[in-house]
C-alpha cells in the first residue's frame, strides 16, 4: 500500500473578502507541481462564501463537478435552465461536457455557506451537459458509508461520467470501518470533513486527507466522532 498525506495546514489558501477557500490541489493562483491531483481527482476546494455573495456566471467544459454543502445553502443557475437551491444534506453534480455556464451564490443574506467543490476528469469527452442533485438521508451514513456518487446510472447515487465513487460516512468515536475498492488498480482518497481517524499508524484530523493506492480494502478507526468523504478514482493519467 502506497500513501500520500495532505495535512489541512498544507493546503493553498485564497482570500477574496467574500470568499475564503482552501485548495487541496493546485487551483487558480495556488500552484504546486507536486499537487496536481490524485489520479482522475483534480480539485477539492473547501469554500466559505459570505452572505449574499458568490461566483458570477462562468464557463466549464469536460469536467465532472460535485458540490457538497456542509452548512448553509447555495443558489445555482446554469445555461441548461436549472435554478436550484442546494443545502447541507444534499449533493449536486454537473457534467460540463461540451460546455455550459453557471453561477453559484450564497442562498442566504445572513449566514455563510460552507461547501466542498470536487472536480473529477471525465471518462468520455464532449458529452451532453447534464445536472442532478439529491437529498441525502443522515441515518444512511451512521457508522457506515453511504454511496452518493456512482458511474452506475441504475444506482440511487447521482451519476458521474467517470469510473468514480464518492461515499460519505459519520462514525462514532471508537468505531472501526472499512471501504472495499471496486477495482484494485484504483486509488482511494480519504478527506476528513470533521473529527479524527487512524489509518494504520497515520493519524488524520479535521480537513486532513490521505491518498492510498495498491490496496484492495481500506480499514480505519475513528479516534473521535468523524465525518468522512471517500473518493475512489482511476489512477491512470491518460
Amino acid at each position: 500500500m502506497n500513501t500520500i498525506v495532505h495535512r489541512a495546514g498544507s493546503r493553498g489558501v485564497a482570500e477574496h473578502g467574500w470568499l475564503h477557500s482552501h485548495h487541496t490541489f493546485s487551483f487558480a493562483d495556488y500552484y504546486d507541481p507536486r499537487r496536481m491531483g490524485f489520479g482522475k481527482l483534480r480539485v477539492i476546494n473547501d469554500d466559505v462564501v459570505k452572505p449574499g455573495a458568490g461566483f458570477g456566471t462562468h464557463p466549464h467544459d469536460n469536467m465532472e463537478i460535485v458540490s457538497i454543502p456542509l452548512s448553509g445553502s447555495l443558489r445555482h443557475e446554469d445555461s441548461m435552465g436549472n435554478k436550484h437551491i442546494i443545502r447541507a444534506g444534499e449533493i449536486q453534480i454537473m457534467s460540463a461536457g461540451t460546455g455550459l455556464t453557471h453561477s453559484e451564490y450564497n442562498g442566504s443574506d445572513t449566514e455563510k455557506v460552507k461547501f466542498l467543490q470536487v472536480w473529477v476528469l471525465p471518462k468520455y469527452q464532449n458529452i451532453d451537459p447534464r445536472y442532478a442533485q439529491k437529498t441525502l438521508i443522515a441515518t444512511d451514513r451512521e457508522n457506515q458509508f453511504d454511496l452518493v456518487v456512482s458511474p452506475d446510472k441504475e444506482s440511487d447515487a447521482v451519476w458521474i461520467n467517470q469510473d468514480a465513487w464518492f461515499s460519505l460516512g459519520d462514525f462514532d468515536a471508537g468505531q472501526s470501518g472499512e471501504y472495499e475498492l471496486h477495482y484494485p488498480e484504483h486509488g482511494v482518497y480519504v478527506f476528513v470533513i470533521d473529527g479524527s481517524i487512524a489509518i494504520g499508524h497515520e493519524m488524520l484530523n479535521k480537513r486532513d486527507a490521505i491518498g492510498l493506492t495498491e490496496l484492495d480494502k481500506l480499514i480505519f478507526v475513528a479516534n473521535a466522532s468523524a465525518k468522512l468523504l471517500i473518493i475512489e478514482v482511476p489512477m491512470q493519467q491518460g
